[in-house]
């Protein structure tokens, strides 16, 4: 992919733009699960010579010896996987995620016993629960690059 792609934290402080992106991927390994604090991690292989963080940056824990996790020192928004081979980015730090339908699963056999039905549960919804959402006021970053952040009326 060639065309240039946005993203970011959720509060705001560290956004990135990225192109030459690769294969979107979903890891069911321990160490994305308890990053992510969900049942897998979702990320796409980036050219680190395309990805600018264009503010702030994303602090770095050592998962292991031989990786990196970014993330937002503010927010805790999981942002990068670094390894030796290149960097990963968060699938859902995109401003637009459903540009990347995941391609492949990786450590397949790491995931939970569940994860394959998942999908066919039951949905909930009443609207009780739908007005209660609706009535929700975001003060998350918005799905675009703004110049500044927060809004200065706001900060």
């Amino acid at each position: 992919m060639s065309e240039i792609f946005s993203g970011g934290c959720q509060c705001g402080a560290v956004r990135f733009q990225a192109a030459k992106l690769g294969r979107p991927s979903i890891c069911h390994c321990r160490m994305c699960q308890k990053q992510f604090g969900s049942f897998f991690g979702a990320f796409v292989s980036a050219d680190q010579a395309h990805l600018t963080w264009t503010r702030g940056q994303p602090k770095l824990f050592r998962s292991s010896a031989k990786v990196k996790r970014g993330f937002c020192e503010k927010c805790g928004t999981p942002l990068t996987y670094q390894h030796p081979t290149g960097v990963e980015i968060a699938i859902g730090a995109f401003d637009n995620p459903a540009a990347f339908e995941p391609a492949i699963q990786v450590n397949h056999h790491k995931r939970l016993p569940w994860i394959d039905t998942l999908f066919a549960k039951p949905v909930y919804s009443s609207p009780e629960y739908e007005a209660f959402f609706d009535s929700i006021e975001s003060w998350q970053h918005p799905d675009f690059d703004t110049p500044v952040w927060p809004p200065e009326d706001e900060a």
